[in-house]
């Protein structure tokens, strides 16, 4: 199917590795051109040489997407460079383990910054150029935010208001034209997957244990599952769909646990 992205600028926030490296791939595959918003430098650029090795075109602005004044700069620097913003992909993020009981303000606010309010500001600073393109945007969230998962309050708190921005901005922004909606994303295999699951005692076997649980394939979801289906919402073969919450997950939030042993 033809996306009918060709030559579209989509900005993906932490599209340098995961999940969001995923999605600049798929994107460029499909012509369209992904800027990757990231702190590191080195890794940006790593993944823009990968896509032109391929023949794709993709951009990169070194960001800290927790400092509010970075957010709109790199917003700017896209412009500036290409002079429009067809789509935003708000996917940076990481699981900071800022629990309750051993958690505290400091580190709780700061997981917001880096976990979901440049989820807001690249939307808010992306969004006259949006209007313009009649643009999509797709929030990539995480099944903490539904689920719990223990000793991670400040992450969970920053999925459930990813998901809550999805479907107040979907509502915003009916008279736009703007459709926004939100990849959910449970158990994906990552290199910051792999790194977590390797500071675990007996890595192998807990690895075993969350694979049986998912009940499609008792697999992992790939990066590339998750960047499929944010193509598609970016895409205007998603024409009517917005405000939803797609759960790219094999299964593992809704479907019934006993099919592990299945």
């Amino acid at each position: 199917m033809d996306l009918q992205l060709t030559d579209k600028v989509v900005i993906v926030s932490g599209g340098a590795k995961g999940i969001g490296e995923g999605i600049v791939r798929v994107l460029a595959q499909e012509g369209a051109v992904p800027v990757i918003l990231g702190r590191n430098e080195t890794d940006n650029q790593a993944t823009v040489a990968a896509i032109a090795s391929t023949g794709g075109r993709a951009a990169h602005v070194v960001a800290e997407l927790s400092d509010p004044a970075a957010c709109e700069a790199a917003v700017q620097a896209v412009l500036g460079q290409f002079g429009r913003i067809d789509g935003l992909v708000n996917n940076a993020g990481v699981n900071d383990g800022v629990g309750l009981e051993h958690g505290d303000y400091p580190r709780f606010l700061a997981s917001l910054h880096k976990n979901l309010v440049h989820y807001y500001l690249l939307a808010h600073y992306a969004l006259p150029e949006l209007k313009k393109s009649r643009g999509a945007i797709v929030n990539i969230s995480s099944k903490t935010a539904e689920t719990g998962q223990g000793n991670t309050s400040a992450y969970a708190a920053a999925n459930g208001g990813r998901n809550a921005l999805t479907r107040e901005w979907a509502v915003e922004l009916l008279k736009y034209g703007i459709r926004v909606n939100a990849v959910v994303v449970a158990e994906c295999w990552t290199p910051q997957y792999e790194s977590w699951i390797q500071t675990l005692e007996n890595s192998g076997e807990k690895l075993r244990e969350i694979t049986a649980r998912i009940p499609l394939g008792h697999r992992m979801t790939t990066a590339e599952e998750i960047a499929n289906t944010t193509a598609f919402l970016l895409s205007e073969r998603s024409s009517h769909t917005t405000g939803q919450l797609i759960y790219v997950d094999g299964g593992y939030v809704h479907l019934d646990r006993a099919l592990a042993n299945a």
